[in-house]
């Protein structure tokens, strides 16, 4: 039997997060991953810390205080992550999406981000690959980008500098909660006893919740993404369609079918190797991870019509992922009511690179009783039961 301050379940960038912070502030770490680290959604994803795409007000503040900290890793963490920070922008194809564009820049820059509108001249400028119909768009200044897959090991390295210890293939069967206030975590590795348990499992947090009877309101939402060859500068910076905002949240768009079934988006993000990730798509089907070609042709076709010319590029690679998807597009990250020094990270959809530091930051102050960087209300368990009980 292992004895541990803090043990975090769950291997991916949220968890190496949690176990960089709770190490570094004083706290005895065993973090645990029931297959290969970084190998779940972490894996599988863009590396966008983005403001530009979250809802003016809690959310895009909480993704400033999360680029900051990216910020200071970049300085202080010992191995390169690929950050850069160009910021991104949001292209637009019509009147309609135009004027929604001016309404979200508003809101945002009331808020106090940098954000603008971009006009047809700026987008020729951004790119001479655009099509010739693009109206124009808006620029978030402070957006960054990194690679989720060296940010999330060296998080863990440095973790295990502090004394953290790492088991992988480890998967959790059973949690108990013990008289004496410890957890026993059974796990197919052996047994770990702990002071404080942290729900960092992803889309398998449900899973976990379960043991200690929690019901826990997070659903796998599956993601594609294509890797395709450069042969030419199509463009420096991350570029999502207007429509990404709408398909995120729930809107309806005027789009064919398919691209409206799968919940296709344009999403362009070049990387540091020179190659594109092109994306996006969000349907529910369960924990299914297997490429779907249909899906693969449709964001490709949205792609060229933002770009013609990249018609005839190559494709290297294409992959799916699950996103950890809420109602309120919000993850939690709380302690839990009724079960001391049990916490859940989790939830995060497609935001897990962007908030994977203001997470961890967040998590390690509720362990150490520290006030929270940000008011972390919005983030609570308890907000679904209340929603429940009220509606």
């Amino acid at each position: 039997m292992r004895h541990c301050d803090v043990l975090v379940i769950g291997g991916g960038i949220i968890g190496c997060s949690i176990a960089y912070y709770a190490s570094k502030y004083g706290r005895e770490v065993t973090i645990i991953e029931k297959g290969e680290f970084v190998s779940g959604t972490s894996s599988r994803c863009d590396g966008n810390i983005l403001a530009i795409d979250k809802d003016p007000g809690f959310d895009s503040q909480m993704s400033l205080f999360s680029q900051r900290l990216v910020d200071e890793w970049s300085k202080d963490l010992g191995n390169s992550f690929e950050y850069r920070a160009p910021g991104s922008i949001l292209v637009c194809e019509s009147d309609e999406e135009m004027e929604a564009a001016k309404r979200w820049v508003d809101r945002q820059k009331a808020a106090g981000l940098p954000f603008r509108m971009l006009d047809r001249q700026d987008i020729r400028q951004e790119s001479p690959y655009f099509a010739d119909d693009l109206l124009g768009g808006l620029e978030c200044a402070t957006d960054s980008t990194v690679n989720p897959y060296l940010l999330a090991f060296t998080l863990l390295e440095e973790a295990k500098k502090q004394g953290a210890k790492a088991w992988k293939q480890t998967e959790v069967k059973q949690v108990k909660k013990e008289e004496n206030g410890t957890f026993t975590v059974d796990t197919s590795n052996g047994v770990f006893t702990a002071d404080h348990v942290v729900n960092a499992a992803g889309v398998w947090a449900p899973r976990i919740g379960e043991m200690l009877d929690l019901s826990i309101p997070i659903e796998p939402r599956k993601g594609h993404i294509i890797v395709a060859s450069r042969q030419q500068h199509v463009g420096s910076r991350k570029v999502m369609e207007f429509g990404y905002l709408i398909s995120k949240f729930g809107g309806v768009r005027r789009v064919d079918p398919i691209t409206e079934k799968y919940g296709v988006a344009l999403v362009f993000e070049p990387t540091e190797s020179q190659n594109f990730l092109i994306g996006s798509s969000r349907e529910f089907v369960g924990f299914n991870t297997k490429v779907n070609n249909e899906v693969i042709k449709c964001i490709a076709n949205r792609a060229i019509r933002f770009y013609p010319k990249m018609a005839d590029m190559m494709v290297i690679r294409s992959y799916a992922g699950l996103r950890p998807w809420t109602e309120d597009h919000l993850p939690i990250i709380s302690s839990v009511e009724g079960i001391p020094n049990y916490y859940i990270a989790a939830g995060h959809e497609g935001d897990g690179i962007s908030l994977a530091a203001v997470t961890g930051k967040i998590i390690e102050e509720l362990i150490n009783e520290k006030e929270t960087s940000i008011p972390i209300e919005p983030l609570r368990f308890e907000r679904f039961k209340e929603r429940v009980i009220t509606g």
